[in-house]
């Protein structure tokens, strides 16, 4: 078994919508990805229900370790959130995924392995 980390992203028009959501809405979605992390935590593949993210950031960047703000406004995606799961393998990995309810509004899984240290 290995460990991979789920990034959820979206467009950023999608994000925005949510944001605006009544409560009934983000019942609704709420309940979805409940279902499928609950699933993935009944057959043992999760190790970290990670978190949402805040649209706001900060990047830090290079040598001067200069500070802007991020996402910038020409971003099309954004990143939604994180889990960390187990699995076999990455195909694997990427099959669990395809459960993910963020799918359903255009967004993707970004699933990247985590190297042993």
């Amino acid at each position: 078994m290995a460990d991979f980390l789920y990034l959820f992203w979206n467009r950023k028009e999608v994000a925005q919508q949510m944001a605006k959501a009544t409560p009934e809405e983000w019942q609704k979605v709420t309940g979805r990805w409940t279902a499928w992390l609950e699933e993935l935590k009944k057959t043992g593949h999760i190790q970290s229900l990670g978190a949402p993210l805040q649209m706001a950031g900060k990047m830090v960047q290079g040598p001067q370790k200069r500070v802007t703000d991020g996402p910038y406004a020409e971003t099309k995606d954004v990143l939604g959130g994180f889990n960390l799961v187990t699995a076999k393998d990455l195909d694997e990995a990427a099959e669990l995924a395809k459960g993910c309810p963020i799918l359903e509004t255009g967004g993707q899984v970004e699933v990247r392995p985590i190297r042993p240290m």
